[in-house]
């Protein structure tokens, strides 16, 4: 993901002490690559999780330690969403209005007797994930 010059990328690990690492550069370096590679791998691993969590419910028959292991790892894959979520969100473009509610000011001013045409969104997978499509490399996880 190429950032805009200037811009710190926060990165998918936590440094000593866990506090976060951030990138400076264009996103187009060792380091940018091997973000974007354990990104894809802790998105991949947290849709693998939700199909187990999935599983394991559906099943209604899990012991006290099934469901306190299944809540330590669904916290850890939303904790990672999250910082891969506000990783993005921060490189994302500023918005072309500062004032969101004056985009509703305008829509609320355009003309009633015009017929309007409601767009349904488009549905795609949101994670284009592929298992066994990325690898990260041995001890990533405690990069610097």
């Amino acid at each position: 993901m190429v950032s805009p010059a200037g811009q710190l990328r926060l990165l998918p690990w936590a440094g000593p002490e866990g506090k976060p690492c951030y990138l400076a550069g264009e996103g187009t370096g060792y380091l940018s690559r091997l973000a974007d590679n354990m990104e894809s791998a802790q998105i991949g691993l947290a849709g693998e999780l939700i199909q187990e969590a999935r599983r394991v419910l559906d099943g209604r028959q899990w012991t006290q330690g099934e469901l306190h292991l299944l809540t330590v790892q669904l916290t850890e894959a939303l904790a990672n969403m999250h910082r891969i979520a506000v990783s993005r969100g921060e490189r994302l473009p500023s918005p072309a209005y500062e004032d969101l509610d004056a985009i509703d000011d305008e829509d609320d001013e355009l003309d009633a007797s015009q017929p309007t045409e409601r767009v349904q969104p488009v549905r795609r997978h949101a994670f284009p994930f592929r298992p066994g499509s990325c690898r990260v490399p041995a001890g990533a996880e405690h990069a610097p």
